[in-house]
């Protein structure tokens, strides 16, 4: 009878196995039958014996199932006198696997599960009833019992596989081989073959992403069970069909943006890293640069959204990044200067300014080459940054402010009818009119000629006044001068008329010397007769005695 009913669990299994082949059944759902070799584990030495076992299992994914099953153990072998003993165990049990490579046409597996056998005693052995006795043993009942093996599936077709496990089974109870010494447990090792029906109907879609579970399982690798493999937002059927995108990769362009958003969110091309093709990632646009990734230039100032960041450090965001008045294009492509600098030479000016208002170069600080920065000479100096001398003078604007402190917008400084130029060059001072023109007829006092006591020898220390005279002299060929000679009344008025010629007569000849014609010049002695002061004291005696010039023509 026992035997009956262990027949009948297999016929319902091989039943249910059978009819696989007349239904579809989803992936998630698989039958199977089992062939195994046993091993039983108990005082007696180890036999090897059969059993097999049926069971239906269930895909929760491609990583995790569970397996009802039930077979039939023929838990056997011979006690330590070569007696046999054999006790027929029926287990059913319920398993958890774990798939760590997926569901794949070569699956391997690892298993672990509970639930509870019964055993039944038909052959006892003597060494129960002879030499071993022992306490009491149940020759039937039922134990719990743990499984726990690995296997590994081999997919044939769409519909059929083939497998192998090998198991260790642990029980409660030390009855299974009807002998007891001390309290160790029965258990038994397997090792079988399997059978493995089931699979996809090949019109069925089990996760209404728009592909065939066969075409996810065969073709895409993506999970049927799961609309979005990937989880980038697009169902695997948009992706594969429509969107030409990767279904096992959430950004198929590598743009650091997932295909998902791009198609619905920012209407870029997910199979493109840089849409608008303007050298950044759209990735980088939307979230570093928050530039537009449809757009080249996102600005419109004519530089890309790419050379703006990459080339030019500018912003991608601003027409005039340094806020100078230019555009980011005109000072990179017409310019020349620094978008990034309002100044771009440093000379105080802006570059729009010096373009648009001074018409002075914005990457030359001096365009004129005067030696004034633009910027002094337009708010400091108010001279003309494009010319070198401002005022026409032949001084240039440096030269004036900074070495002459004479006019640089006035070409006679002092108004005395010379220009600037003119008296640098000849030695007279552009600060003082009064050495500009000898006037006709009017005494001019040469002061800080100085002679000998009594004499007529001209010191040293007049070098400086006659270089003024020979300089004022040589600046103007045109003219001609009387040099006076004067003294005061000290002595006699014969002596001093005679000191007075020699005097005036040797500063003529000094500038005979340097090179002035002698018929532009006559000297003449006045003695003490032409006082400029009365000679009631020293100081005024020191005026009266000078050499004085007279322009005659």
């Amino acid at each position: 009878m026992r035997k009956v009913a262990i027949l009948a669990v297999v016929l319902v299994f091989s039943f249910a196995e059978t009819s696989v082949f007349s239904q579809n059944f989803s992936t998630k759902t698989h039958f199977g039958v089992e062939g195994n070799l046993i091993v039983p584990g108990n005082e007696f030495d180890a036999s090897y014996k059969g059993g097999f076992r049926g069971f239906f299992r269930y895909g929760f994914s491609d990583y995790f199932r569970v397996e009802l099953g039930a077979g039939y153990v023929n838990y056997a072998g011979t006690d330590f006198r070569n007696s046999e003993y054999a006790t027929d165990v029926v287990p059913v049990d319920l398993r958890a696997l774990w798939f760590p490579f997926g569901f794949e046409r070569v699956s391997p597996y690892l298993y672990a599960g509970a639930g509870a056998l019964n055993w039944n005693n038909v052959k006892v052995p003597n060494a129960f009833s002879t030499q071993y006795p022992q306490k009491p043993i149940e020759p039937t009942g039922w134990t719990l019992l743990v499984p726990a093996g690995l296997g590994i599936d081999l997919a044939v077709s769409e519909n059929f596989s083939v497998g192998i496990t090998a198991g260790f089974n642990y029980t409660l109870s030390d009855d299974l081989n009807h002998y007891h010494e001390g309290d160790p447990k029965d258990v038994w090792y397997n090792g079988g073959l399997h059978l493995l029906f089931g699979g996809t109907n090949i019109n069925k879609d089990s996760d209404g992403d728009g592909l065939l579970d066969k075409d996810e399982i065969e073709i895409y690798k993506t999970d049927p069970y799961k609309a979005d493999t990937d989880g980038d937002g697009l169902n695997d059927g948009d992706e594969v069909l429509k969107y030409k995108t990767n279904p096992l990769n959430a950004d198929t362009d590598g743009d650091g943006l997932k295909d998902g958003d791009e198609v619905l969110k920012y209407g870029t091309d997910p199979l493109k890293a840089d849409t608008d093709g303007d050298g950044l990632k759209d990735g980088d646009e939307v979230l570093k640069y928050k530039t537009d990734p449809l757009k080249t230039d996102t600005d419109g100032d004519k530089l890309s959204d790419g050379d703006e960041v990459l080339k030019y450090n500018s912003d991608p965001l601003k027409t005039d990044t340094d806020g100078d008045g230019l555009s980011d294009y005109d000072e990179v492509m017409t310019y020349k200067t620094s978008p990034l600098k309002k100044d771009t030479d440093g000379d105080g000016l802006t570059d729009y300014e010096e373009i648009h208002q001074y018409k002075t170069n914005p990457l030359k600080a001096d365009t004129d080459g005067d030696g004034l920065e633009d910027g002094k000479e337009v708010t400091q100096f108010k001279t003309d940054p494009l010319k070198a001398d401002t005022d026409g003078d032949g001084l240039n604007d440096y030269d004036e402010v900074m070495t002459h402190k004479t006019n640089p917008l006035k070409a006679d400084t002092d108004g005395g009818s010379v220009n600037d130029g003119i008296e640098v060059s000849r030695g007279t001072d552009p600060l003082d009119p009064n050495d500009d023109v000898i006037k006709m007829n009017v005494p001019m006092v040469l002061e800080g000629i100085v002679f000998e006591t009594g004499s007529a020898k001209i010191s040293p220390e007049s070098e400086a006044t006659l270089n003024k005279a020979y300089k004022t002299l040589t600046a103007y060929p045109e003219i001609s001068v009387e040099i006076q000679g004067h003294t005061d009344n000290t002595g006699s008025r014969a002596f001093n008329m005679k000191l007075s010629q020699q005097r005036a007569e040797s500063v003529m000849n000094w500038l005979i010397d340097k090179g002035i014609d002698k018929a532009r010049m006559t000297a003449k002695g006045f003695g003490p007769d032409k006082p400029i002061a009365p000679n009631d004291t020293d100081a005024n005696r020191q005026k009266n005695r000078r050499i004085e010039f007279v322009r005659t023509k």
